[in-house]
Formats: structure tokens, C-alpha cells, sequence
């Protein structure tokens, strides 16, 4: 099967092709494509056995098909540790990635910690400065993930409220919940949908 660029190439009417193929283009909503919780349990980790941000980085990224499957379908790997400048300082993405049905860049920001507005801000300016500089011409405008231990929901609502940038926090988990646990978790959900009939 021949590829975009090669049939482009092999073209006589180049428009009426990029026509068709925006056409049949997939499209992505983003609230659909960012998962939360992410399942980590791949790596055979323990929490304890996280000792920092980059020891976590550096474990998804020796398991980098497994981490990608997990993410979900479309992630692209660009970049580790991306250095920019805001200002006159250096700052550091932990990951990027771009995303090929989305068209776009999604950054993800890894935290050893339960959500704080303070980590979104961080985001948020990283987000904002790969829209100012690095976007192309086709590109959506870039995303950002933040991958914590725990979120507070109410916390996150409020913190996201007013920000245009397609900002999303997620749970992730280094297992999955223990029998007995998903259990309960189910046996609350029931009690709880029966006390709303």
C-alpha cells in the first residue's frame, strides 16, 4: 500500500487527493483518548520503590511499547527531558509526545504526589509556550497530561476552570487494585446508584 507522501508524488490533481484523505481522516475527540487511571502495573514496580520523578521516567521509558499500548492508540514518542526557555530560565517536559489522529503534541508531566493546583500551573506554561513556538502549520494546538498518584476531582475542577488549553490530570497506578478492593469499590457504586432511584 502506498504511502501519503508517495501517492502525493504520483498525484495528477494533488488537491482533489488531500481532500479525499482529510475526508477519511479519523477523527478524535481528546476527552476520549486520555485515559484515567493509567495502569502502570508493566513495570513491576511498588510505590516504595519509586524514588523520584526520573527514576519513574526512566522505568516507562525502558518500557517504552508498554507504556505507549497503555496511553493508547496514536502516541507518537518525540522527546524526554525537553529542555525550553521561558524567559531567561530552563525548564524541563518530562515527556512528548505527538499524537497523529489528534494532530497534535501531547506533553505529560509525571508527579511522585497526589494533584496540586501548583503542578497544573507548570503544565499549563509548558503547554502554552509548545503552542507559541513549536506548533506547524496542521497542528492542533498542543495538550497536557498530568500523571499523579491521587486527585482530589473537586480540586482538579477547580483548577482547570478558565483555562482554554486542553490541560487533563490522571491517576496512575504502578498495580491494579486488589481483589477485595474493586469489590467494595463495585458494592459502593451499586448502593449508591440504588439510593439515587
Amino acid at each position: 500500500m502506498l504511502s501519503y507522501y508517495e501517492r502525493t508524488g504520483l498525484s495528477k490533481d494533488k488537491k482533489k487527493l488531500a481532500t479525499l484523505v482529510q475526508k477519511s481522516t479519523e477523527t478524535a475527540d481528546p476527552k476520549l483518548t486520555i485515559r484515567d487511571p493509567y495502569i502502570f502495573e508493566f513495570l513491576g514496580l511498588k510505590p516504595r520503590e519509586v524514588m523520584s520523578e526520573s527514576h519513574l521516567e526512566e522505568q516507562l521509558l525502558d518500557k517504552l511499547q508498554d507504556f505507549l499500548l497503555e496511553l493508547g492508540h496514536g502516541f507518537c514518542f518525540e522527546a524526554r527531558q525537553k529542555r525550553i526557555l521561558v524567559g531567561d530560565r530552563h525548564y524541563f517536559v518530562d515527556l512528548v509526545f505527538y499524537h497523529r489522529l489528534l494532530k497534535c503534541h501531547v506533553l505529560v508531566e509525571l508527579k511522585l504526589e497526589e494533584f496540586s493546583h501548583e503542578n497544573i500551573g507548570q503544565l499549563n506554561t509548558y503547554v502554552s509556550w509548545y503552542q507559541k513556538n513549536m506548533m506547524t502549520e496542521g497542528d492542533n494546538p498542543p495538550m497536557g497530561i498530568l500523571l499523579c498518584t491521587h486527585k482530589d476531582h473537586t480540586l482538579v475542577e477547580y483548577a482547570l476552570a478558565g483555562m482554554d488549553n486542553g490541560l487533563f490530570v490522571s491517576k496512575y497506578q504502578l498495580e491494579l487494585p486488589k481483589k477485595e478492593e474493586m469489590q467494595q469499590f463495585i458494592e459502593k457504586q451499586v448502593r449508591e446508584s440504588g439510593d439515587q432511584s
